[in-house]
Parts: structure tokens; sequence; C-alpha cells
């Protein structure tokens, strides 16, 4: 390795909630450095959330992100000229990240009228066990089920 590896970064909680999580969360949800605009639409989101589920708002975000959270996924590994996908287990930061990225992603490809309604019917979905981030969980442990046979590749 030329440089050594890079300090691990520890975000500040967010001043509503105060939790680490939604302040990550707002960070993902942010686009061009915009995060007065992103921490408005995650707050109305949940609050959304709560009004509709008669729940506390970080119970359902957090139950949503641990739904969608995978603990397996296939990695590319090139074996004496062939490559093969091998199940591994995802680290806890990677867990989350991809979480979130799913979460966004998929609540921005929502066709609710307002960004806000889409990532509050997308947060709840993803509580519930359904909708597309659930999905896409569930295909990435499906893969990693498919190829379990290569699993004596990993490194």
């Amino acid at each position: 390795m030329r440089k050594r590896r890079a300090e691990k970064r520890f975000i500040k909680p967010d001043p509503k909630y105060n939790d680490v999580l939604v302040a990550k969360f707002i960070n993902y949800m942010m686009w061009d450095g915009k995060k007065t605009t992103a921490r408005k639409l995650v707050y109305s989101s949940l609050d959304l959330l709560e009004q509709k589920t008669k729940k506390p708002a970080l119970e359902v975000f957090k139950k949503a992100v641990s739904n969608v959270q995978p603990y397996v996924e296939v990695r590319s590994r090139r074996v004496g000229g062939a490559t093969y996908q091998v199940p591994m287990e995802v680290r806890a930061e990677r867990r989350i990240a991809l979480a979130f990225r799913w979460l966004r992603n998929y609540s921005r490809d929502r066709k609710d009228k307002t960004m806000t309604l889409r990532l509050a019917a997308e947060l709840m979905a993803a509580a519930n066990g359904e909708g597309s981030s659930v999905k896409k969980k569930d295909d990435v442990h499906r893969m990693a089920e498919a190829n379990k046979a290569f699993a004596h590749f990993k490194w």
C-alpha cells in the first residue's frame, strides 16, 4: 500500500432526533451540498410517517433500515481464468450504506408527487417488509444463496 488507510470520520447526531443514523441518512439524501434542503426533506418525511403509522418516527425509520440491510452479498473473484460470484458476509458499515443507498434510489424512482411523499412511502413499505428496497435485499440474498457452491473461494 502506498498510503495509510483513511481515518474513520465520526459524524454528530442530528439536531431533532439526536440520532447518528438519521444524521447519516440526511447526508445520503443530500444533493450538491444542500444539507438544509435534505434535512427538511427527511424530517418532513419522518413527520408524515409518524402521522400515518401512529408510532414514533425514529422507531419506524430504524425498523425500515434494518429490514433493508443485506447480510450476505456476492463479490466477483477470479480463479484461474474464470470469474466466480463468491458469497460473502457484509460488514456492518457497508450494510448500512447499502440500505441507505437503496432506500434513497428506490424512493426517487417512486411515482408519488413530492420527494417527501416518496421517501415516506418507501420507508413505510420497508418497515412493513415490502417495497422495492426490501425486494433488492431479497434479490441480493437469493443471489448469494444460489452461488453458495463457490463459498470455498473466499479470501
